[in-house]
């Protein structure tokens, strides 16, 4: 069996559902099982909703418009999705009359969006001869916790999803399963978070040991950096697990690192795609990726990064200090990237606000701490940094010719990462600068 996961650009308009369809149609001999996101823009538009309603507007329409728009161009019936559509103004009719946008509520809503994709992507197929089924994935077995708004799949979610997507595929059907989306053992939806439709179909790989998980979407996989910032950006035909989840957090945007995780556990290559050019043979991520590959691999980049420093004296000598720093940022769910130490100083770096404030007010019962903002996360993956001098060599020489300020420099054990910080405004210039210079050397 092989996983197919489609992406909001992929189901987005005809063309590509049409494209969609027959790219599934060439795949039947290999069993599918096809996992698919909202369309695009769909998701957003619901969480607007849920927020109008909030305000006491409840307004389904633009969505009722663009879902029937996105059906009758394969003149489907929209009657096929007016439960879906009737749960939808029935959760935003709850959020109007509590007043109340909590968590629980916006995943009820921003569901609606997956449950209507995969109905409609089923329907589709049907009439272009594919026998496939739609499948919400928690009636399959996708059971999570409930930490609503990125909620973790159940032990027992494999078992069940492993039975439930097996006996359709075995009844000859092609199942249409709902990224995104679980549901907690007493019944509310919850949704998996940014990036929860590529985990889903991770997670259903595993759990029916697919023999490879295909991540369609609108580039021809996983690219060697941002082509948007990098114009001359090329494909990566092989990665290893490792190197994707580095890109991944970092800010590569094809993959979310959670992606990799129920693949790398049960061994299953992750391949991205073009559903525009099928034929292309894209990236695969395997666990031990290109082992003749030399250099530089790729670089990811991440804007709008704020930079903590926690100066202290009183670290002179004294055992248990960066537990307590640390333990600081745990209290307050601050995620922490790179990391950076001197005798009497902690830098670290972190991506989002929430939760920054108070832990900023804590930490200053330890020493004195800034933070800066409007820093750029620059991250060169390369093999074996640790033995070969060269690559760190030329980093810091393209950066010294192109006279952009570096700091909070980290090199890992893994010895595949080399981070660094620049200031925003130099940010999208390192990024093209050190691709052109590192690339080129190996053309």
């Amino acid at each position: 069996m092989r996983v197919m996961k489609f992406g909001g650009t992929s189901v987005g308009d005809p063309t590509r559902i049409a494209n969609l369809c027959d790219i599934v149609s060439r795949s039947l001999p290999r069993r599918p099982v096809v996992v698919v996101s909202a369309a695009s823009k769909v998701t957003d538009m619901l969480l607007t909703a849920a927020r109008h309603a909030k305000e006491g507007r409840v307004d389904a329409s633009p969505i009722e418009a663009r879902v029937t728009a996105l059906l009758s161009a394969f003149d489907l019936d929209p009657a096929i999705v007016q439960r879906e559509l009737a749960g939808l103004r029935a959760a935003l009719e709850a959020i109007a009359a509590r007043g109340d946008g909590s968590l629980e509520l916006l995943d009820a809503v921003a569901s609606f969006g997956e449950r209507i994709s995969a109905r409609g992507i089923a329907a589709t197929l049907r009439k272009r001869g594919v026998d496939a089924v739609h499948a919400d994935a928690f009636d399959l077995g996708m059971l999570t916790d409930a930490n609503f708004g990125g909620a973790e799949p159940l032990l027992e979610s494999g078992d069940l999803l492993r039975a439930g997507v097996t006996a359709l595929v075995d009844e000859g059907k092609v199942p249409v399963v709902t990224g995104f989306i679980g549901r907690t053992l007493d019944g509310r939806v919850t949704t998996l978070g940014r990036g929860g439709s590529d985990y889903s179909a991770a997670i259903v790989g595993a759990a029916i040991h697919a023999d490879e998980i295909e991540i369609w979407t609108d580039v021809p996989g996983v690219m060697s950096a941002d082509p948007r910032v990098a114009p001359d950006a090329r494909t990566i035909p092989v990665l290893s697990f490792h190197e994707a989840a580095e890109l991944a957090y970092f800010g590569a945007k094809v993959l979310h690192p959670k992606t990799i995780h129920p693949a790398v556990k049960r061994g299953i290559p992750v391949r991205v795609k073009n559903t525009f050019e099928p034929e292309h043979p894209g990236t695969v991520i395997t666990a031990e990726g290109d082992r003749e590959a030399r250099g530089v691999r790729a670089l990811a980049h991440k804007r709008g990064i704020r930079s903590v420093n926690v100066v202290s004296t009183r670290m002179l000598l004294a055992h248990g200090f960066l537990a307590k720093i640390f333990e600081v940022f745990a209290r307050h769910r601050v995620v922490v990237d790179l990391v950076s130490t001197s005798e009497v100083s902690v830098s670290c770096t972190v991506d989002r606000e929430d939760g920054l404030d108070g832990a900023v007010r804590e930490l200053r019962t330890y020493g004195e701490v800034t933070v800066t903002a409007d820093h750029t996360l620059v991250c060169v993956i390369a093999a074996g940094l640790l033995d070969d001098p060269k690559p760190c060599a030329r980093i810091f020489a393209v950066l010294a010719e192109e006279n952009i300020p570096a700091q909070l420099l980290s090199m890992g054990a893994s010895a595949i990462n080399l981070s660094l910080l620049v200031p925003d405004a130099h940010g999208e210039r390192a990024v093209r600068s050190l691709h052109r210079a590192l690339f080129s050397e190996h053309s």
